[in-house]
């Protein structure tokens, strides 16, 4: 994980929290992909009345991570301690078979968990989720190409390379949608050094 990458993600660890979205039984699945990373850092410095922490980056340099006011049993964050976090990325496309359902749209939902009451240690889980419908504008079965309209209004056409997904073109119909799902997971645990 880059450095930027994993300053962002800490701070956004203390904004979100969880929920969950589900397809329907009808509904039809089209592709899906997961990417999870993993880091383990050691805290170099830490300031609980301001919510800062200073974490050792790639090449051991020095992360500066602000925090917000949600950041619970910092006084219990030490020089030394490990901080593990993981971060999951999921991306789910499926075919609503509502075709009743109405123009393109997006929703997002985020939230937060946090370690049990009682746990003296930092840490929780931050999930964010956005998902948009995309309406289905043309579909080209000789060109195996797929045109979506976005909840702003505009276009783009698609390549479907995949010989799998190429097979289900012919079951697709123009007015249909295509919902597709983004998911991140971000969890961060910390423990003193042993």
């Amino acid at each position: 994980m880059k450095l930027h990458a994993l300053t962002h993600a800490i701070a956004i660890a203390t904004l979100l929290s969880a929920t969950s979205l589900s397809a329907f039984a009808a509904d039809i699945p089209l592709s899906a992909a997961v990417e999870a990373d993993r880091v383990t850092t050691k805290v170099l410095a830490v300031d609980p009345a301001n919510h800062q922490v200073v974490l050792e980056g790639a090449e051991g340099r020095q992360v500066h991570v602000q925090l917000s006011d949600k950041a619970k049993n910092l006084d219990n964050l030490e020089v030394g301690d490990l901080v593990k976090l993981e971060v999951t990325h999921s991306v789910a496309a499926y075919l609503d078979t509502d075709v009743d359902k109405g123009l393109p749209g997006s929703t997002e939902r985020t939230g937060e968990l946090r370690n049990a009451p009682g746990s003296s240690n930092p840490g929780g889980e931050a999930f964010r989720q956005i998902q948009v419908q995309l309406k289905i504008t043309k579909i080209d079965l000789k060109k195996n190409q797929v045109t979506l309209e976005n909840p702003a209004g505009q276009s783009k056409t698609l390549n479907v390379e995949k010989p799998e997904i190429q097979a289900k073109l012919k079951d697709l119909k123009v007015g249909q949608s295509v919902v597709v799902t983004y998911t991140d997971v971000l969890k961060v645990t910390s423990q003193h050094e042993s």
